[in-house]
């Protein structure tokens, strides 16, 4: 596959919106690892390769466990995520697969375990991520995958 537009290159105005979300989230009082593991999950459902890369690079980086990662699509059934972090991915799944509203338990779980700005920045992030999944997907740039250094992004 060849390179399409190069969105970075080619849409820098356009793209001062999304790192706008990166500089907001990354002050956020949600756990960055938690916001990590959100982005690693919903790339998976959409199969950004890039994103899998980074976000699996960066978790990593901060400790995380490479256990976790391997069984985090089968998140509902392993019993070593958190009450939070399930509350997370089921609302960040809800929200990333869309049929409908997000249901009604995913959210009072959410709303259990995160305060109501806690779980607007849970929002944003699953946002943002999507838009960076969409991003990948429309315009890949397969050289890229694999070549993210830990840290490096911007979001």
């Amino acid at each position: 596959m060849e390179q399409r537009v190069n969105l970075f290159e080619k849409g820098q105005n356009a793209m001062k919106a999304m790192y706008g979300l990166g500089i907001y989230l990354a002050k956020s009082p949600v756990e960055q690892s938690l916001l990590n593991l959100i982005y690693f999950r919903v790339s998976q459902v959409n199969g950004c390769a890039y994103c899998l890369d980074m976000h699996a690079k960066d978790l990593r980086a901060k400790g995380e466990s490479e256990h976790r990662l391997y069984v985090l699509n089968a998140w509902r059934e392993a019993p070593f995520y958190t009450d939070r972090e399930r509350a997370a991915l089921a609302f960040a799944e809800a929200l990333t697969k869309l049929n409908g509203i997000v249901p009604d338990d995913v959210y009072a779980d959410a709303r259990k375990q995160f305060s109501e700005d806690e779980l607007i920045d849970v929002l944003m992030a699953v946002i943002a991520i999507n838009g960076y999944n969409r991003i990948n997907l429309a315009f890949p740039n397969p050289v890229a995958v694999g070549t993210y250094t830990p840290g490096a992004h911007g979001h």
